[in-house]
């Protein structure tokens, strides 16, 4: 136990989170009190985090704070007098006995979900095992009678590119039209062969940024698309026995298809675009590219579908946080399979790409100083980066707020920008969450606390079929 004279969030120098990826913690203090705040090593011991009283129980506090990775000390500081939780993990401290953790990476692979530390002694609404199965049958049913002719727009265009295209040109492309993705077509093969996305921008960058790297800047205004997927190819070891590149099969869908296979083809390779391609000819010569297909395109034709009949579908009705699905800030002391991290816009643009590769996500948030909602830093942002010829920067000097700043006019100050992003309540239903998910080019949602804006979750698209296609 502390003495007064001992104070930690007054003795101990402020410890600076710039550059880092955060981690965002839910902290519970259950022994009641009239004042409950909270202190730690993760914000140097120089501020008392205050803790909001659960809704219903008078003795649990909870505050959810963010955390770089490492090893943690941490006390409560209740009615003015420090104290440690004796139930969580704990040990003698320079400030006396003091509660401990750590934090685990940010794991790449995806597991199961665990039920989220926001509903923390609330009462969780329950629908029966035989309504959930009905609900998901007629979702399915739905999907398997309709075909991707109805994800056809009456009009538009897609943008499709040349294999020997020089890499630089190609990503001023993608930045000049807005798009994060492109299929590719080989004129020596007659046929569309892959796509170049913002995923290969990251990596290309990356690569620049090493300084063994076998890529120059120089290089990139020559270095064409397929001989860059080549060499990706070779460097992942995806060669035959004779050392060349193995080609790896174009993913598409054809107008005539399901909705369900394509859904579960999204699923199953990962992937945000699926081209649509459809050839008169048996041997699928003169392949004609109609639509670029996305899951939130599929999601808004069951919403069109179900919206007007939910109340004969309970699970529509649920609210998220009683539904395996998402992922969701954890409590402290509980081991989180599926964690994900935050950013500030001081964090340098380098971290924030390696996240998006190692996390295989599509979007970080970024918060500010009380971890409210400020952005986010999604792949879609990546081609932005051509248009001020980010390659020519040190990633690691470059921040996140400087990088969104060049998909902005660089005439006026950075603001954020909500209508690139959406939020919702862990309150809100499965069905109203699903309607913002249908929107176009939202593919995940952040899950934040009513008032605050202190993200507690995120929820992407394919979370949303994955339950929904049980």
């Amino acid at each position: 136990m502390f003495g007064s004279d001992r104070n930690p969030a007054r003795d101990a120098g402020r410890v600076s989170t710039a550059g880092m990826v955060l981690l965002p913690i839910q902290f519970t203090w259950p022994h009641g009190g009239d004042d409950v705040s909270i202190s730690g090593s993760f914000n140097g011991w120089t501020e008392l985090v205050r803790m909001s009283q659960v809704e219903g129980c008078p003795n649990v506090f909870k505050a959810v704070c963010a955390v770089p990775h490492g090893s943690h000390e941490y006390k409560f500081f209740v009615d003015g007098e420090w104290r440690h939780d004796e139930q969580q993990p704990h040990r003698n401290g320079e400030y006396g006995i003091v509660n401990t953790f750590d934090t685990l990476p940010v794991p790449a692979e995806v597991s199961q979900h665990q039920i989220p530390a926001v509903i923390l002694n609330q009462t969780i609404p329950r629908i029966s095992e035989e309504d959930l199965r009905a609900s998901r049958y007629q979702i399915s049913a739905f999907l398997a009678a309709h075909t991707v002719y109805e994800l056809l727009p009456e009009s538009g265009k897609v943008v499709a590119l040349a294999v020997d295209l020089p890499v630089k040109q190609a990503f001023h492309i993608l930045a000049e039209q807005g798009i994060p993705v492109a299929p590719l077509w080989d004129f020596y093969k007659g046929k569309f062969v892959g796509v170049i996305s913002a995923s290969d921008f990251i990596l290309i960058l990356r690569q620049l940024g090493n300084h063994g790297s076998t890529l120059t800047e120089e290089e990139l205004e020559t270095h064409t698309i397929s001989a860059w997927k080549e060499g990706k190819a070779r460097r992942n070891g995806l060669v035959d026995g004779h050392g060349r590149p193995i080609p790896r099969h174009l993913i598409f869908a054809g107008p005539g298809d399901n909705l369900k296979d394509v859904a579960l083809k999204f699923l199953q390779n990962g992937v945000a675009t699926i081209p649509v391609i459809h050839s008169s000819l048996e041997d699928g010569s003169f392949p004609q590219l109609l639509h670029l297909a996305s899951l939130s395109g599929i999601l808004k034709c069951v919403c069109r579908y179900f919206k007007h009949c939910s109340g004969s579908f309970p699970m529509l009705q649920l609210p998220i946080y009683a539904i395996p699905l998402g992922t969701w800030v954890p409590r402290i002391g509980e081991s989180s399979s599926r964690s994900f991290a935050m950013l500030r816009p001081t964090s340098s643009l380098s971290s924030a790409l390696n996240m998006l590769v190692q996390a295989r996500v599509s979007s970080i948030p970024i918060v500010d100083d009380n971890d409210s909602l400020l952005d986010i830093y999604s792949r879609s942002d990546i081609t932005a980066l051509a248009k001020g010829r980010a390659y020519t920067h040190n990633l690691n000097e470059m921040t996140v707020y400087q990088a969104l700043q060049l998909g902005q006019d660089s005439n006026s100050p950075y603001e954020p920008r909500t209508q690139r992003f959406q939020m919702c309540l862990h309150t809100d239903t499965l069905l109203k969450v699903m309607e913002q998910l249908a929107n176009p080019g939202v593919r995940r949602l952040v899950i934040v606390e009513a008032g605050s804006n202190r993200v507690e979750g995120i929820i992407s698209l394919s979370d949303v079929f994955r339950f929904l296609l049980g």
